[in-house]
Formats: C-alpha cells, sequence, structure tokens
C-alpha cells in the first residue's frame, strides 16, 4: 500500500494513516476506505476517467452541488451536516478535490460512520427514493453554478434515435435483412415522435433543464441505522437534464418485476405499487419548484426509460455488439424484447399513472 500511502498524503487529511482496505462492490471506480489513528476515517476512490472524461468538470460539479446543499442545510439549523452531505478534500496545496498521478485521477471524501446502503426495492424504500431524489432536485433548484454534462447527452432521445438511424444505414454485422430485426424496427418507429418530445419541448422553452442525479438507484441513499434517509450518493451523474432523467430511471429498474434482460416475455410487468410509493415521495418534495408540464408528464418519463433502453440495445445488437457485453449472440435482441415488453405493460397503465400522479399532486397541494 506504499502507494496509496504517498499519494493519501498529497491531500489535507487529519490524523495519521492506521489502514487503507477496500471498500464497497462498485462497478465504475475503485475504492478504499482509510482509516486513521486520531482522526476520521476517509474514501479514496480512483476515478474512471475513460468514462468521466473531464474530471476537473466533474469535480467542479460535484463542489458547487455540495456546498449548495451544505450551505441550505446549515441556514436551516440542520443538525449533523456532515453525515448529510458528502465532504471532499482538498490536495495540501491547492483548492483542487482531486490529483493526477500521471496515469489516474484520485479523490478523497469523509467516510460517514454507522451509515448503510441497501439493495431492497419495494414500495417502503421506493417512496425513500421518490422523497429523498426529489428533495435533492429542490435544494438544487436555486444553484448559482453553471454545470456541465459529466457524460454529454447521456440521456437524449434524439440522439439515441439518431444512433439507431445510423445502424440500420450502415449495416455492420449484416443483421438488417433478418426478418426479427425489420418487425422490431417498425415498432419502434411507431413510439418514436412521441419518445422525443421532451428535447422538442425544451427548444420550445416550455420544458426546463434542472440539475439531476441522473443515477436514481436506491443504493444511491446513505441510510442511519434508524432506516432515515442521510443523504444522496453517488455524485458523478449530476447534470443538468430533464426531471425525467431521475423519474424514468429509476421506475425502469425498480419496477420491473424481473430482469432487464429476463428472455420470458411474459414475466414482465410494471409494477404499479412500485410506482405508486415512488411517485408519492417524488411529488412531495419536488413539487415545490415542478412545473405543471413536468408534472403531468411524469408517466411519459417512465415509458421514455424502457424506450430508450430498447432503442440502445437494438442499435447495439444491428451494429454487432460492440458496445454491451453479451452471454449469447441474441442477448442483446432478448434485451430489446424485454424493455419493449415493459414499455407495452406502462402503455397499458398509462391512464392509471396519470391518475396517480394527479390525486398525488392534489393532494399534497390541497
Amino acid at each position: 500500500m506504499k502507494d496509496l500511502n504517498d499519494l493519501i498524503m498529497k491531500f489535507d487529511l487529519k490524523g495519521q494513516i492506521d489502514s487503507i482496505a477496500p471498500l464497497g462492490n462498485g462497478l465504475i471506480n475503485d475504492t478504499y476506505k482509510v482509516t486513521t489513528t486520531d482522526g476520521p476515517s476517509y474514501v479514496l476512490q480512483r476515478i474512471n476517467h475513460h468514462i468521466f472524461k473531464d474530471v476537473d468538470l466533474l469535480q467542479k460539479n460535484i463542489v458547487s452541488v455540495t456546498s449548495h446543499i451544505r450551505g441550505k442545510l446549515e441556514a436551516a439549523g440542520t443538525s449533523d451536516v456532515d453525515r448529510k452531505v458528502l465532504s471532499f478534500i482538498t490536495l495540501k496545496d491547492s483548492d483542487l478535490t482531486y490529483y493526477f498521478d500521471g496515469e489516474s485521477y484520485w479523490r478523497i471524501s469523509l467516510f460517514i460512520e454507522d451509515a448503510y446502503t441497501y439493495e431492497t426495492v419495494n414500495p417502503e424504500y421506493s417512496y425513500y427514493a421518490g422523497r429523498s431524489f426529489g428533495h435533492f432536485e429542490a435544494m438544487l433548484a436555486d444553484i448559482p453554478d453553471t454545470l456541465g454534462e459529466t457524460i454529454p447527452d447521456f440521456h437524449n432521445m434524439e440522439l439515441r434515435a439518431r444512433q439507431l438511424d445510423e445502424a440500420v444505414a450502415s449495416d455492420a454485422a449484416g443483421r438488417m435483412a433478418e426478418k426479427e430485426v425489420q418487425e422490431i424496427l417498425q415498432e419502434m418507429l411507431v413510439h418514436r415522435e412521441e419518445m422525443c418530445k421532451a428535447e422538442k419541448m425544451h427548444r420550445e422553452g416550455v420544458l426546463p433543464k434542472r440539475i439531476c442525479h441522473c443515477d436514481t438507484k436506491v443504493n444511491n441513499m446513505m441510510f442511519d441505522a434508524s432506516g432515515e434517509v442521510l443523504c444522496v450518493i453517488d455524485l458523478d451523474t449530476v447534470m443538468p437534464s430533464f426531471v425525467f432523467s431521475d423519474f424514468g430511471d429509476f421506475l425502469r429498474t425498480a419496477a420491473n418485476k424481473v430482469a432487464e434482460d429476463d428472455p420470458r416475455i411474459e414475466m414482465v410487468e410494471f409494477d404499479m405499487e412500485i410506482f405508486k410509493a415512488f411517485a408519492r415521495g417524488y411529488v412531495e418534495s419536488a413539487s415545490v419548484f415542478l412545473t405543471p408540464v413536468e408534472m403531468e408528464n411524469l408517466p411519459y418519463a417512465a415509458a421514455l426509460f424502457p424506450y430508450m433502453q430498447a432503442v440502445r440495445f437494438f442499435a447495439d445488437y444491428i451494429n454487432g455488439d460492440t458496445y454491451y457485453k453479451i452471454k449469447s449472440p441474441l442477448h442483446n435482441l432478448e434485451r430489446t424484447h424485454a424493455q419493449y415488453a415493459l414499455l407495452q405493460s406502462i402503455e397499458a397503465q398509462y391512464d392509471a399513472m396519470c391518475e396517480v400522479i394527479k390525486t398525488t399532486t392534489a393532494k399534497h397541494l390541497a
């Protein structure tokens, strides 16, 4: 651990390093817990700069967001603020919150003691997720700093549609002649205009961009021992987006009763109980800033993300499976069918979803 010791000493830490041990099972960043003999514990992370190519922008976003939230909490007289917002450590000789060792980028934050994450997706935790992510957006609704996109066009449906067009035109793997591919393509085209309406509404000035988390999962919240949410974590994807990103992306996985690539299409079903719980929590906390257009289109957000992911899986199949790892030659087609089946389940319950949003909003604003 000599190299990590030397690296850690570049940061303005309190206490002497006692131990360094791997932490968690993250798929993107390498993470370690750093304990000290006479100070707090810390989290050391290697930033994946192959995904987040502009690390300076990434860290400036995160510092802006955490500083703004910290200011809001302190102004409200919130106790134990260090457990309710992430704190990143600067280098000893500058105000930067990252260090480049010639090959990799590193950052350090305070470790939040006695805090827990959960993988459980049920109505109770879905409600907590909706409330927490809505509150997160609400606190950032008036952030004065201009944030950049850490992954440009991350949830841009028009871009995904164009990428499908390019895949079809190039037919790199020679798969456009397949009857099944042609049938799927026609189904995709039926929904295309409706699914691309967010970008169109934004150009028309009807739909604003907000500062969103863009990776809304139950395990991106930290809970205390009593089950109360402490804070939202994993802030790498926090950037300007439509609120549909945070609402729809959570439901795409959480409200699907089977895995996103389950070949048993008949088992795919959108769970309305998860939707009701998440929507209730989200509306409770986000209604303070949401416009009527944003509110009434939340069911559209739930439909958008299965469609977007189906388009991405389908384009990758046409391209010859060059992006997503596959377990079998037809894996991307199975994924496409599963996501499209989820979209169909959502469409079958769309009117009921609109009524949930309408009644939840009316109840909360009454």
